[in-house]
């Protein structure tokens, strides 16, 4: 069975980008090493699960730690 994937869940590169405040071609290479997991859309870009990413911030703060 397909996993069914609702669209206005999803993120851009260029919005998770934004979102971390880092270049479009990082959120690739994150892709590509597994922090995040790109889905495909039927025109063929990229989206990224907003839950997901927000997941990874989360992460994120935790491991920079407070002062």
């Amino acid at each position: 069975m397909k996993e069914e994937i609702t669209y206005d869940q999803m993120m851009t590169p260029a919005e998770v980008a934004r979102f971390f405040r880092v270049d479009p071609k990082t959120v690739t290479r994150w892709a590509k090493a597994g922090k995040l997991t790109a889905r495909w859309t039927p025109g063929g870009t990229r989206r990224y699960r907003e839950a997901e990413v927000r997941a990874l911030a989360a992460v994120s703060e935790q491991t920079r730690g407070t002062p």
